[in-house]
């Protein structure tokens, strides 16, 4: 029997939390669970460091990926097979790019991107393509099908219908992750029926579309993620400790750059600090290779990288205040004068973090940065986009939240204030009091 059809001798279950179950029988991606690559996966947090604020979220971006396949083999096994619309050859693919789509992730995913200007898809379609494991096996099934994959997870693929599965506005990989991070953080916000919107989602060519019957739980489901991303995701607890992660790397990768003699050489960031990616060296990169290098360099005589790396280990996070990026621009750069003159670096110590999010968008000709919509099946066998139809989610749609603070070392500041200290704590109050008001 060919590779690509080959099933295992006896089924393989993971007992899940979200899906109780996660079935495997296809021989490919119980191989593609068991490189080293994919197992990687399980020594990187799926949330960064949320734990920090919610505990229970030590979760991993293993658990999600198998969370992410078993949504699509639920999806092409249970609701597409047997339909004229879907082409049961693309089973494996849909599979495959379902489990891999997050095997790029590095440790503490996008602060890490952020510093070494990397692409965690990119480096997805590397590790895919490249000489690895995973490539290895992929090109069992064919020689070209590991392209195929990582076209799917790149969104470039001709497959539309397999590529939206995955990467949509209602698609698998959304789907597990709310209902993951839910449970991990405690929290309700997230939950919302993926049962009924499994069995109401439909193939189509250009992407799977919802059974207008099921708009319901597609607007709890868009509510759910809004919800998600202002409650958990852009907490400013959480993003306080994304902040105090990036400094640590940047002053780690000044040091480099400036020559300066680490006590602990940090040999594997080689190749990263001087802006490359050894694929190899990548590959060998997780979350306690980094909090291993944390811990030693809080002995290191740097004491901007010392002090840093023993805020972030025991959880001595930056205080913040909200900030209004339009009208306090000047007090900014005027408070950055202030720390310097009581020998506080700004540079490490004073973090501006602006974010936004909308819970739906759809594509309007003529404007960039549009998405593809969620698309209504009607009982005529036409599509409507959701907000034509839905009251709810046409009042959502566009709608954009900012959310901007500043952060700063409360402890540095408040304790034992001289004058110069107190001249700091006066412009910060007052950063903060015209916010409120």
């Amino acid at each position: 029997m060919s590779y690509r059809f080959q099933k295992l001798y006896e089924e393989k279950v993971f007992k899940d939390p979200v899906h109780r179950y996660i079935h495997v029988r296809d021989q490919v991606i119980w191989d593609l669970i068991g490189t080293k690559e994919f197992q990687r996966l399980r020594r990187i947090k799926q949330l960064g460091t949320t734990y920090l604020t919610f505990h229970g979220a030590e979760h991993s971006r293993f658990t999600h990926s198998l969370g992410v396949y078993e949504i699509i083999r639920r999806m092409v096994d249970d609701v597409f097979s047997g339909r004229p619309e879907w082409n049961d050859d693309d089973r494996l693919l849909a599979l495959c790019a379902g489990l891999l789509h997050d095997v790029g992730h590095g440790p503490f995913s996008h602060t890490f991107e952020k510093i070494f200007n990397l692409d965690h898809e990119e480096l997805t379609r590397e590790i895919i393509e490249g000489s690895t494991e995973i490539n290895e096996i992929l090109r069992k099934v064919g020689d070209d099908f590991p392209k195929k994959v990582s076209e799917v997870i790149e969104k470039t693929s001709v497959n539309k219908l397999v590529t939206s599965m995955i990467s949509s506005q209602i698609d698998a990989d959304r789907m597990d992750y709310l209902l993951r991070d839910a449970y991990y953080t405690g929290v309700s916000y997230g939950n919302f029926d993926m049962e009924r919107i499994l069995r109401i989602m439909r193939p189509r060519p250009d992407g799977v579309v919802i059974k207008q019957s099921g708009m319901h739980a597609v607007e709890h489901y868009l509510i759910s993620r809004f919800q998600m991303y202002w409650q958990v995701y852009f907490h400013p607890v959480s993003r306080s400790a994304e902040a105090i992660l990036q400094k640590i790397l940047q002053r780690a990768k000044y040091l480099h750059e400036t020559g300066y003699h680490f006590n602990y050489v940090p040999v594997h960031f080689g190749h990263l600090f001087e802006g490359k990616v050894d694929l190899d060296e990548y590959i060998k990169l997780d979350e306690s290779v980094l909090l291993y290098y944390f811990q030693v360099w809080k002995e290191e005589s740097d004491q901007i990288l010392s002090d840093l790396c023993q805020r972030f280990l025991n959880r001595k996070l930056f205080q913040y205040v909200d900030f209004d990026t339009q009208k306090h621009t000047e007090k900014f750069a005027e408070l950055k004068e202030l720390f310097l003159e009581i020998e506080i670096d700004p540079e490490y110590y004073l973090v501006i973090d602006t974010i936004s999010d909308e819970a739906y968008d759809y594509f309007r000709y003529g404007e960039e940065g549009g998405k593809k919509p969620i698309l209504l099946l009607q009982t005529n066998g036409d599509l409507k986009e959701i907000s034509r139809k839905s009251e709810l989610v046409d009042g959502i749609t566009g709608k954009k939240l900012f959310d901007s603070k500043l952060y700063f070392p409360h402890d540095l500041i408040y304790n034992n204030p001289d004058e110069k200290k107190k001249k700091v704590i006066e412009m910060i109050e007052e950063i903060a009091g015209a916010k409120r008001r």
